[in-house]
């Protein structure tokens, strides 16, 4: 962290009486994690502090809902890309900010790819890390406010309905809990439909990836979206590949006549 806020400052600071959000830090360096729980509460949040999985699950089983987590990646007795990867097959998608010590790309991929929201290295600049957790809790608010509204970004094709908002998709009867990348990567392609894209682009616009030249974290999605959605994933009709270029998704095959990409 290269930046601490004046306990007197009251720069973007919000009333902790007007519907305070509730976040948890998991962070086992003690000296870090007391400086992220007085900067966060100087902005105004409710802060919660685990120093490991363990007592990060009971935090989060004691209370009904954080708004987001922040979440070390090195922690002393599970490391964060599992204990993310369990808080989401838990069916809980609280939006989390993983800090790491490392910057290499790989590291990124696989917290994304274990469902976390955002990836900062250390250290980092505190403003920009407010500004994360702040941008992760309006994105959250707005999904919220579509499904009580009645609001629903929902996405068809053959015999899936894939609801955008709440991760949850309807295939052929059964349901499917998907995580933020799967949507993410999912509303990508319905606002490209019929068009090759490119892995780097899917890397850059999906992963916000630039430079990253291991591409087979994109395939491996592939993979997965067929086997939710194909009715053979080895013949795909809907995630078709385009040899030597990328993906093309088509929502409707039978207008594009028929004819399928590559397994």
């Amino acid at each position: 962290m290269t930046e601490s806020k004046d306990p007197g400052s009251s720069r973007g600071a919000r009333p902790a009486n007007e519907g305070s959000a509730r976040l948890l830090v998991v962070e086992d360096e003690e000296h870090l994690a007391a400086g992220l729980k007085l900067n966060f509460e100087l902005e105004g949040y409710v802060v919660d502090v685990g120093s490991d999985a363990r007592e990060a699950a009971r935090l989060l089983a004691s209370h009904e809902a954080y708004s987001a987590i922040v979440l070390d990646v090195m922690l002393p007795d599970l490391d964060g890309f599992s204990l993310c990867r369990r808080i989401r097959e838990a069916g809980n998608y609280t939006p989390v900010i993983m800090l790491t010590a490392r910057s290499n790309h790989s590291d990124r991929v696989a917290g994304l790819e274990a469902g976390a929201d955002d990836y900062m290295v250390k250290p980092f600049d505190l403003g920009e890390l407010l500004a994360r957790v702040g941008s992760a809790l309006r994105r959250r608010r707005w999904e919220k406010t579509g499904q009580s509204e009645g609001v629903k970004e929902i996405l068809r094709f053959g015999n899936a309905e894939v609801d955008l908002a709440s991760h949850r998709a309807s295939v052929r009867g059964e349901k499917i809990d998907l995580t933020r990348l799967e949507v993410d990567l999912l509303r990508y392609f319905s606002q490209n439909p019929s068009r090759t894209l490119s892995r780097r682009e899917l890397l850059e616009k999906v992963w916000n990836l630039r430079g990253y030249s291991n591409t087979r974290s994109v395939d491996n999605f592939i993979a997965r979206l067929r086997r939710y959605f194909e009715r053979d994933p080895s013949y795909p009709v809907y995630f078709q590949s385009v040899r030597g270029v990328g993906y093309r998704f088509e929502p409707d095959p039978e207008k594009d006549g028929g004819e399928r990409g590559e397994s």
